[in-house]
Order: C-alpha cells, then sequence, then structure tokens
C-alpha cells in the first residue's frame, strides 16, 4: 500500500462526506459557547476592531478560532461560508492522523486510523458546527505528526514547525499550553543526543515564540500577565466547588472586572483544591471520568436542547446510535491495539498526552467534548487492533499487556457503564 495516494483519496472521501452533511443537515440554532465565537469573531471582523489584537476586548477565550471565523466572514461576508471554510480544513485532520499512525505503528496502522477519522461521526458533525475542537484537532495532530517526523528523520526543520503548529493549537485552545515542556523533553531525549536537545530546544522556542506576542497583548490591553485567556480560572473553579455550574456563574459573575473574575475564580479553584485534600483526586476520579469518556455527545446534547426543534423519541435513539456505537468500538478496539502495540519510543509521546490530557479534565470537569483532542490517539491504536484481527495472528500477548489491557479496559469501561446508569438515572427522575 502507497500511504500518500491512499491518505489522499480518504481526505476526498471524508472531506465529500462533510460537505454532504453540511448541505443535508437541518437547521440548527446556535447553542452554548456558539454564540460567543461567533460574536467575537463578529466583532474582530467589524469596522470598529478591524482584525486590530489591542482593539478587540477579547480575553476569555484564546484568539485563534474567533480570528479564523472573523477572517471567514470578512473574505466571503457569511457564518454559513464561516462553516464551508471550517468543513475544507476539518478534513486536512485525516491525514495527520494516517501519518502519526504510521510512522508509530505501521502504514497499516495508520490507513486504518486515517479511515475512522474520514467517517468517524463526531466529527464530521463537529466540522458543521461553531466548536473551536475541530480547528484545535488540525492544529495539535499536525504538530504531533511533525513532532515524530523530527524524531525519526533527525530533522530541525520539522521541530520548528511542530512548534509553530504547538503554539497555534495552545492559542485555540489552552489545555494544550501545559504538555509543550513535556513534548520538549520526549524530543530532546531522542536519538544523537546533543543534535536531539537542539530539536527538543527548537520545538520549545518556536511554541512559545508563536505564543508570547498574544501573552505580550493581553499585558498591555488588560495589564495582567495572562498567558493565553481566563477562561481556565473559571473551568478549575466550577470543577471543584461542589456547587452546580448555574450557582459558580452567579457567583463569578458578582466579581467586577475580567481580570478580577480571573484572579478570583483561579485562587476560589485551589482553595477548594487545598480543602479537599487528600481525598481530592479519588474523589475527582470518581466523578470525572465518567463524564470525560460518557457514551454520550455534543450532537446528542444538541438534540435534547431541541437545537434542530422538538425530535422524536424514535430519532433520538437512532442519532445515539449513530453516535455512541462507533465510540464504543473505538474505545473497545483502542484496549486491544495498546495491549498489541510493540515498545517504541513515539509510543511514549502519545499515551502521555492522552494521560496528560484525561488528568487535565479530572483536575477541573469532564465532559464529552472535552476528549475529541484524545479521538486521534484512540484511532491509532484502534488502526492497530484492526488491523492485527484482518491480517495474520500476532504473537501471543506478553503478560504485562494483559495486566495493562485488563486495567485501561476496566477504567474505561467502568466510567461508560457508569455514565450509562447515570443517564438512566437523569431519564427517570421525576421533573423538578
Amino acid at each position: 500500500m502507497e500511504p500518500k495516494p491512499f491518505f489522499l483519496r480518504l481526505t476526498l472521501a471524508g472531506l465529500a462526506l462533510r460537505i454532504l452533511f453540511l448541505l443535508l443537515e437541518p437547521t440548527a440554532q446556535l447553542v452554548g459557547d456558539e454564540h460567543a465565537w461567533t460574536a467575537w469573531g463578529a466583532e474582530i471582523a467589524s469596522p470598529a476592531v478591524a482584525f486590530s489584537p489591542t482593539a478587540t476586548r477579547l480575553i476569555f477565550y484564546p484568539p485563534v478560532y474567533p480570528y479564523f471565523i472573523a477572517v471567514s466572514l470578512g473574505l466571503f461576508g457569511s457564518l454559513t461560508a464561516a462553516k464551508w471554510c471550517q468543513v475544507f480544513v476539518s478534513a486536512l485532520l485525516i491525514p495527520a492522523v494516517g501519518r502519526v499512525g504510521a510512522a508509530v505503528l505501521g502504514v497499516r496502522a495508520g490507513a486504518a486510523a486515517a479511515a475512522i477519522a474520514a467517517f468517524y461521526p463526531d466529527l464530521v458533525w463537529f466540522s458543521a458546527h461553531f466548536w473551536s475542537e475541530t480547528l484545535f484537532l488540525v492544529l495539535l495532530w499536525w504538530a504531533f505528526e511533525r513532532l515524530v517526523a523530527a524524531d525519526i528523520e533527525g530533522d530541525r526543520a520539522a521541530a520548528l514547525f511542530a512548534g509553530l503548529l504547538y503554539g497555534l493549537a495552545i492559542l485555540t485552545r489552552e489545555t494544550a499550553l501545559y504538555f509543550a515542556p513535556l513534548a520538549a523533553i520526549w524530543l530532546a531525549l531522542g536519538r544523537a543526543r546533543r543534535r536531539a536537545l537542539a530539536r527538543g530546544t527548537a520545538f520549545l522556542l518556536a511554541a512559545a515564540c508563536t505564543v508570547l506576542p498574544w501573552t505580550a497583548r493581553n499585558l498591555v490591553v488588560y495589564d495582567a500577565l495572562v498567558p493565553v485567556s481566563t477562561a481556565g480560572g473559571l473551568n478549575l473553579w466550577q470543577g471543584n466547588a461542589g456547587l452546580s455550574r448555574e450557582e459558580v456563574y452567579a457567583l463569578y459573575a458578582q466579581v467586577p472586572g475580567r481580570i478580577e473574575k480571573y484572579r478570583h475564580a483561579r485562587h476560589m479553584g485551589l482553595a477548594v483544591i487545598a480543602a479537599r485534600q487528600p481525598e481530592w483526586i479519588f474523589e475527582k476520579l470518581r466523578d470525572e471520568m465518567p463524564r470525560l469518556w460518557e457514551a454520550d455527545s455534543l450532537a446528542l446534547a444538541h438534540l435534547r436542547r431541541e437545537a434542530y426543534g422538538p425530535v422524536s423519541a424514535l430519532g433520538y435513539r437512532l442519532a445515539w446510535l449513530a453516535s455512541v456505537v462507533p465510540y464504543l468500538v473505538v474505545l473497545a478496539l483502542f484496549v486491544v491495539g495498546v495491549m498489541r502495540a510493540p515498545v517504541a519510543r513515539s509510543q511514549a509521546l502519545l499515551l502521555g498526552f492522552g494521560a496528560y490530557y484525561t488528568l487535565l479534565h479530572v483536575a477541573t470537569h469532564g465532559f464529552a467534548r472535552y476528549r475529541l483532542p484524545l479521538l486521534p490517539l484512540l484511532f491509532v491504536y484502534a488502526g492497530l487492533a484492526w488491523d492485527a484481527w484482518r491480517g495474520p495472528l500476532a504473537p501471543p500477548f506478553q503478560a504485562r499487556r494483559w495486566v495493562l489491557g485488563a486495567l485501561l479496559g476496566l477504567v474505561l469501561g467502568a466510567s461508560v457503564a457508569m455514565s450509562l446508569v447515570q443517564s438512566q438515572q437523569a431519564e427517570e427522575a421525576p421533573p423538578p
């Protein structure tokens, strides 16, 4: 199999599916943060701001996605055109996933991973809606593709490009920020240690030089050191306060000033965490893992919120099957793929990111939407499992791999099962 032509065909097929979905999807109302991102995009593109970073008051959200919408509005003049731009960009995730999988686990595994990315229902749905994850995934996983290439090929230019892409990913969703030093250390510990150190340094400097201009802008506009955005403080407080989302937001709204809100929320979040020691991490694992890995999706949340209008019980069940069943299959294949994967340096980067991102949302709060950046990781190992199932039988699993697979399957299986129980209980609960 020649990977480049195959990845190109899959990318075109995935793009065609996304275009078809955009054309056929019923009209949906904007929900949640979609209102904020489109409003900020419109403001940035307005004559009053004219794309000036210092003229906009944007601080709660990172800047890249609002600017992406603003550029689309400036060029084509409508949110529909912005959706078209996003659909085309979203298809670029497919070859990134395929190339990472091929480099780490083999060409056939990469091809299977790219095929999953091309046709995975949630990714198709997100491509036509205004959520920053679509752009974030493309930037993040092309950054990983260049990181792996820099490590394998010893290419400093690839490391610099990886840093640029990773910096843009940070400016799309700040959650990637704290993994950057770990990725740089991983790259610096590669083969030919002195040159590897230069590559790791190049990656980190490129990422820093991409993010720091926005940090400087925040210092100029708000006279405060805010590396990217202020949303992290609220998320930390909301995920640990033991209060409802509405209660936290009401308290947050009482604090005057954007920077004061940020500092107050961060302080309150850290204070609650300190007060809940030493049980905090165990309580958070119990509470957030079922939310992060729940058998649910944002598309289903849109249906429950009647963003498309009233939906019949049968229609909702069919949508649940179309969204959740592929997720459960991929999750099961991921566990098998981790058990079958040969030991390799590149896996430390990918699985390390998976552990980091999971723990980040355990520390704050979990939700089906927040696991989207981890989906390509699932696809890569699911691709290996699929290829192993289709091909000749692999050698018997080592005992350590059985233990790892059993633990991983137990944790993820228990999380999904708890989410299903909680969902059923919520449906059976009497209305307030």
